[in-house]
């Protein structure tokens, strides 16, 4: 039995959803998402809650369910509330800036990286070393921060790079003479 599974959905002031067979549709304030949930798990749409349900009780349906059930949860969760992931970024030089429509990173390189600010995602630099990344699709604000992150990862002997807020990096010892 799946424990995040059982639970149902509670959809907030504010938020309609919209089930039609296996496509689920949320509409909030900051948006609307669209999920097609697998042909294993059944959902249903009962007074302000979605529950989520396998259809039989092989393996592969009991994982499905309490996944669709997440799913549903961050649909929800994105377009009443959004998500938000945080950046920093450490090493002498390195910086960020946002510039029309690009990101321009300063990370040690011998030029400047733009990366694109694609639709639907908005980046703010309130500090030249801090990126914040909003959005209302959980899946793609964190695609996006682990994108940014790998142009300069950061490095275990002086932790320069590009880090999550709140990332601890396993800091190493140099060689000794």
């Amino acid at each position: 039995m799946s424990r995040i599974g059982k639970k149902p959905v509670v959809i907030p002031a504010g938020v309609t959803a919209k089930v039609e067979g296996q496509a689920i549709s949320i509409k909030g304030g900051k948006g609307e998402l669209h999920f097609t949930a697998p042909d294993d798990v059944a959902v249903k749409l009962e007074q302000q809650e979605l529950s989520v349900s396998p259809r039989s009780q092989d393996k592969k349906a009991r994982a499905a369910w309490g996944m669709t059930r997440s799913i549903v949860n961050n649909l929800v969760i994105g377009v009443s509330k959004g998500f938000e992931r945080k950046l920093e970024i450490t090493g002498v030089g390195y910086k960020a800036a946002v510039a029309g429509k690009n990101l321009q990173l300063s990370l040690g390189y011998s030029h400047d990286i733009n990366f694109p600010i694609p639709e639907g995602i908005s980046i703010v630099a309130p500090k030249p070393t801090e990126v914040s990344i909003t959005g209302i699709d959980k899946q793609r604000v964190g695609q996006i921060a682990a994108e940014i992150r790998s142009l300069r990862p950061p490095e275990p002997y002086k932790g320069k790079g590009v880090k999550y807020a709140g990332e601890f990096i396993f800091r190493k010892e140099g060689k000794k003479k």
